[in-house]
């Protein structure tokens, strides 16, 4: 069979049996553009196929048969996909729970033990005040040597000293 005698078979079965396809897959999807689409699926394969392996001797049920393989292959995906789509959520939800109790639990947690040394060390009344809020700035306050610096009109050098003997 040569594949324009192929074409032409798949054209005269596509002619007679689409409306009856599609009426067909329609009542079992329940969605006439799904089936539309499935039907034209079918179509292709058999444009495909037929050409090497000829015409079958039904060609109707072999289309139907096709469309209905594809519409199964189609809803086991989307029903894995469903199912992914659930994992990712409940994931989701674990992780925004236990970021939520961890976020809770900071806040709880306002000032760490270790903060809080840090913060009488370094404004610890032996200190003259200049250092005290050099020591603060820099250690609390996340503040560059430099920045300090500037913010008091001062050399660099005088707030790196202030810094290292407190």
């Amino acid at each position: 069979m040569t594949i324009e005698d192929a074409n032409r078979a798949v054209e005269a079965v596509w002619r007679c049996e689409s409306a009856r396809l599609i009426a067909g897959l329609a009542r079992m999807l329940r969605d006439v553009g799904l089936a539309e689409e499935l039907a034209q699926d079918a179509l292709v394969i058999a444009l495909e196929k037929w050409p090497r392996t000829g015409v079958p001797d039904n060609p109707g049920a072999w289309l139907m048969a096709t469309a209905k393989n594809r519409a199964i292959d189609r809803l086991r995906r989307h029903k894995l996909q469903r199912r992914k789509h659930e994992e990712l959520g409940y994931e989701l939800e674990r992780e925004w729970a236990d970021t939520t109790a961890e976020l809770e639990a900071a806040m709880d947690n306002h000032i760490g033990d270790d903060l809080l040394r840090l913060v009488f060390t370094s404004c610890h009344p032996l200190l003259s005040m200049e250092a005290r809020v050099a020591l603060t700035l820099r250690l609390l306050g996340g503040l560059s040597t430099d920045e300090i610096a500037r913010a008091y009109l001062v050399p660099e050098a005088t707030v790196a000293q202030r810094i290292v003997r407190a």
